[in-house]
């Protein structure tokens, strides 16, 4: 048997070398906690005020969380170009509006089931995305976010144009009910598609984190940092951006099936610059290169966006004074103040703040720590003086 040993440090490390504590492996397990909390969300009737309009069994919550996750799963698909390769894209709606419109498309003019639509709007985006890809590859910075821009923006025209009736034009369409399996049509079969959607969300982060954790994740990694130094090393960092560009890409067209399924039709707000505007916010506002960050940014604005419409319409915004009622009636300006908050108080994404507790608490420990070590350090340096006035006095006695 080990000896104890004088030193309280010795100890403590010898504590830990033991292995983590039974508190600490448990926690490893959050995750899996959160999704089996997730998957029962429908069978709640748990009132849960200020978050939902209603339990979160109920139709309309079961929808909100839906939205949330397949928001929170396009933000963490985004993240693989902006947080782990470091290209600013702004034209990824593009790929999400080409499997959300071809998937519609080939069920309303081909006649075709969901699962094969749903294949052929995917094949269709990732298709795209390799052709529109290799162009704008070629150029890097700026540069890049300017091409991806320009080709989103033709994307939008076209969708708004409406060429030979396929999209709808500003109304967009509907997806057809005849075509849907009947376990996703109606309300009382809201929560197949909430698991739907929890489903995408699970795929997404598996496919994310085994691809940055693959080789040719490294390989981001490196590009992100120093573009220039991988080529030294020999590789060629255009092939390895295209490959995170397509994926990406794929993982929004899947979003886009998803989200015509929970939301029940295509309209051309999909198409648009603002959704990869709004998809950079979630990034941002839940921390960008992080495996949680994206998603709980996504989260967040999902539910920030849908919730604040409801404040902002509430009677107590309305008996407020013309100086506070109008810049709150707008949701914009209530999700822009929210998010300059989050940027301006946690740098880093709203994904450190648990970090960031730790550090203050850290902190105020040691400072409260630091005045009782320099008490008892003078303490024990009063010791010797107090002797030797001792000693002084006997011998002048």
């Amino acid at each position: 048997m080990q000896a104890p040993t004088d030193n309280p440090a010795d100890d403590a490390s010898a504590a830990g070398s033991a292995g983590p504590s039974p508190l600490r492996r448990a926690a490893r397990w959050w995750p899996a906690a959160v999704l089996l909390l997730l998957f029962t969300a429908p069978f709640s009737t748990l009132p849960l005020p200020g978050l939902l309009d209603g339990p979160p069994g109920s139709p309309g919550s079961l929808q909100l969380l839906a939205l949330c996750m397949v928001f929170g799963a396009l933000a963490t698909g985004y993240d693989l170009l902006l947080g782990r390769t470091g290209l600013l894209s702004f034209g990824h709606a593009l790929w999400f509006a080409a499997g959300l419109y071809a998937t519609d498309i080939a069920m309303l003019e081909l006649h075709l089931g969901l699962l094969p639509a749903a294949l052929l709007g995917t094949a269709f985006a990732v298709l795209l995305a390799l052709l529109l890809g290799s162009v704008s590859l070629r150029v890097t910075g700026i540069g890049f976010s300017m091409v991806t821009l320009a080709f989103a923006q033709a994307g939008s025209i076209l969708v708004q144009r409406d060429p030979g009736g396929l999209t709808g034009g500003e109304e967009g369409r509907s997806v057809p009910a005849d075509r849907l399996p009947g376990a996703l049509v109606g309300i009382g079969n809201t929560a197949n598609l909430y698991w739907i959607a929890l489903g995408y969300l699970v795929l997404t982060l598996v496919v994310v984190h085994r691809a940055v954790h693959s080789p040719a994740g490294r390989v981001w990694e490196g590009i992100r940092e120093n573009e220039r130094r991988v080529e030294v090393l020999g590789l060629r960092p255009h092939g390895f951006k295209l490959a995170a560009f397509v994926l990406a890409a794929a993982l929004a067209a899947v979003g886009g099936v998803v989200y015509l399924l929970v939301s029940g039709g295509a309209t051309p707000q999909a198409a648009t610059s603002d959704f990869t505007l709004s998809l950079l916010v979630m990034v941002v506002l839940g921390g960008s290169g992080t495996r949680w960050g994206p998603l709980l940014g996504g989260v967040l604005y999902t539910w920030a966006d849908h919730r604040l419409g409801d404040l902002a319409n509430s009677d107590a915004v309305r008996g407020l004074p013309a100086v506070l009622r109008v810049p709150l009636s707008q949701p914009l300006f209530l999700l822009g103040a929210l998010f300059v908050a989050v940027v301006y108080l946690l740098p880093g994404g709203a994904v450190r703040l648990p970090a960031r507790i730790r550090e203050a608490r850290a902190a105020r420990s040691g400072r409260s720590a630091r005045p009782e070590r320099s008490g008892r350090s003078a303490d024990r340096t009063d010791q010797p003086d107090q002797t030797a006035d001792r000693t002084a006095g006997g011998t002048t006695a």
